[in-house]
């Protein structure tokens, strides 16, 4: 079973992002983009999981998020990964703070400690818009996002984090919401 620890957005963060992305994609460049309900906060991504280890899991994150109080994170900026020359993700940014920070590392170490493997990269908190399936039509695009890139598209006043099964299709990913865990005690 496919699945990830993620933070879920609100509709009003997920309707600012539609909107952006209705805008980005008169642009005409080749992006296959993300639905906006498929949009989350990816905290950890886990692969494949066996089903004898969902309580497991379920009880590490549990433990995990009863140390945190609910925070706030805003969503802003706009950009491409790994850069302008050969875009593969197009992205919003998020602007954290140091629970954020320190909530992500946590679940990073407790996924370890199970055998999950520590990502070598450094986390850089991101909502994916859409991946770049070609080059076609990216300096327009480009152009596009630059003018987007100090705007503010919400805020997500995080309260749970969520474990998320997800099933690939043609059609594209399913999610299906596992368990919702809050923070606190």
């Amino acid at each position: 079973m496919r699945s990830f620890i993620a933070i879920e957005l609100p509709e009003s963060v997920r309707t600012a992002l539609s909107e952006l992305q209705n805008g980005l994609k008169k642009c005409g460049a080749d992006v296959r983009w993300v639905k906006p309900e498929g949009i989350h906060l990816t905290l950890k991504f886990l692969g494949d999981i066996k089903e004898k280890d969902v309580d497991r899991i379920v009880n590490i994150i549990e433990g995990t998020c009863r140390k945190y109080t609910a925070f706030n994170l805003e969503i802003a900026g706009a950009g491409v990964f790994p850069n302008k020359r050969s875009p593969r993700v197009l992205w919003v940014g998020i602007n954290g703070n140091g629970t954020f920070a320190a909530l992500q590392q946590e679940i990073e170490d407790a996924m370890a400690s199970m055998g999950f493997e520590k990502e070598n990269r450094k986390f850089l908190p991101h909502l994916t818009l859409g991946r770049f399936r070609s080059l076609i039509g990216k300096e327009t695009l480009l152009e596009e996002i630059e003018l987007h890139k100090d705007n503010k598209f919400g805020v997500i006043d995080v309260k749970s984090v969520s474990f998320i099964k997800s099933d690939l299709s043609p059609a594209g990913a399913r999610y299906t919401k596992i368990a919702e865990i809050a923070l606190g005690k």
